[in-house]
């Protein structure tokens, strides 16, 4: 239910007063989504679904359908720069729940922000020839995650034209690929891969994660001029552009290289692709555009993070202790999330931090779409599609968590102690900490 006693989780002015237009939401979107999980993960998906990638990612689009349809619903009804974490406070009250999803929903805007870095360090080697060490590496993904730090210093209305810029030429770079290395593909030599329900199911959820940032357009959803029409605009038309782009670039892809190649390559398997279609020029324009996708979805990324993070203290939908010492302003909780991701990013490998951002967000989206039913009356959603939502996000979580348990148990292992240590965290916070805060 809805504490009435909160209003202030709801539409309030934004950092400099700016507002954002649809167009700049749009890329938001698009800029969350198209990142490190298309230019990095399609060789670790093709280890499942062999030349059915394409209908990975059409499965996975429609997976993801349903949670944007939830997630507009709430965005619109409920606008504020929190997104997410203010979802869960107006559908489960201000508490321990709603406290220790916060915290583990904007754990899980880091690990996605973590990959992202990852991905932009991993194609900077590729550039540059593979001469970098892999502390060089991880030294280029901690300088990316503060240059986007910075940029989102500067406001909400300069995230959504840096996003703007950067996806324009990213898509236009795709679209040409495609077009060319569909073009130059031998079709005759190509041949399909045997596939299964459970492998496809796999390489589904691993790809899911390339649908995760229509989450980011909600955190914006306080800046816009008319919320309940241009959010759900904004976030159904980033996933169809996506959509369409993923479908295209994967077809392009297959028709290129086997699965075995891909899986070889799997950390620039785009370049390669892209080499065989149009030579050395093809390689760098793809690799330019796998740093810039990779740079604008951290930059959007990060711009969720620090959002909820400092929505969540300002707001009190976490513990007043956890607020008040960590997440207190807006330029701290920006802070905090980017050395958060730069810990991450030191920590764990590409393939790794894919894998775990996948199952966090598959397990978000199901707890927030939960809480929606709760609200149902209040945004007017039908009741199906939050049901089917639900149903879904978990199937995959179940199927990938698995398949990580058998392959990377410690990433599960890690997923599990965060999604645990978010509720400990909120629960020690609001049992002990708040009351030492309390000034005698």
């Amino acid at each position: 239910m809805i504490n009435p006693s909160k209003p202030a989780l709801l539409k309030s002015t934004t950092l400099k007063g700016k507002s954002i237009s649809l167009f700049s939401a749009t890329a938001l979107g698009i800029g969350g989504m198209m990142g490190a999980g298309l230019f990095s993960l399609l060789g670790t998906a093709s280890a499942h679904a062999g030349t059915h990638i394409p209908l990975a990612f059409l499965l996975g689009a429609i997976a993801a359908s349903f949670s944007v349809y939830s997630y507009a619903k709430l965005g619109a009804t409920f606008p504020s720069s929190g997104g997410a974490a203010t979802f869960t406070v107006m559908s489960f009250g201000p508490g321990l729940i709603s406290g220790g999803l916060n915290v583990f929903q904007y754990i899980a805007y880091l690990i996605a922000a973590a990959l992202y870095a990852a991905g932009f360090a991993e194609y900077s080697n590729t550039l540059l020839g593979d001469h970098l060490s892999p502390a060089e590496t991880k030294l280029i993904g901690a300088v990316i995650v503060i240059l986007c730090a910075g940029i989102n210093l500067l406001g909400t209305d300069i995230v959504g034209r840096a996003e703007m810029l950067a996806i324009g030429f990213v898509t236009l770079a795709l679209i040409l690929f495609s077009i060319d290395g569909i073009h130059v593909a031998d079709v005759s030599a190509f041949k399909m891969t045997n596939w299964s329900i459970n492998g496809i199911a796999i390489a589904t959820g691993i790809l899911y994660i390339n649908y995760q940032g229509f989450g980011v357009v909600t955190n914006s959803s306080n800046a816009m001029q008319v919320p309940h029409k241009e959010l759900p605009l904004a976030m159904f038309s980033a996933l169809i552009l996506v959509t369409i782009a993923y479908i295209l670039v994967s077809t392009a892809v297959v028709l290129l290289l086997t699965p075995a190649q891909m899986i070889i390559n799997s950390g620039h398997v785009l370049a390669d692709a892209a080499q065989i279609a149009a030579g050395k020029i093809g390689f760098v324009v793809i690799g330019a555009s796998a740093l810039l996708a990779c740079a604008a979805a951290l930059n959007a990324t990060i711009f969720a993070a620090s959002n909820i993070a400092a929505d969540m203290a300002q707001k009190n939908s976490v513990s007043e202790a956890l607020g008040d010492e960590v997440l207190k302003t807006e330029l701290r909780a920006l802070t905090i999330s980017a050395l958060l991701v730069i810990a991450l990013v030191l920590a764990f490998p590409l393939d790794v931090v894919g894998k775990m951002a996948s199952l966090a967000f598959l397990l978000v989206y199901a707890a927030i779409t939960y809480g929606h039913i709760r609200v149902r009356n209040q945004t007017g959603a039908k009741l199906w599609p939050l049901w089917a939502a639900i149903i879904i996000n978990l199937s995959l979580f179940a199927t990938l968590f698995i398949n990580v348990i058998e392959t990377a148990s410690n990433s599960a292992i890690a997923l599990v102690a965060a999604l645990v240590g978010s509720f400990a965290i909120e629960a020690t916070s609001r049992k002990f900490l708040r009351k030492k805060l309390k000034p005698h």
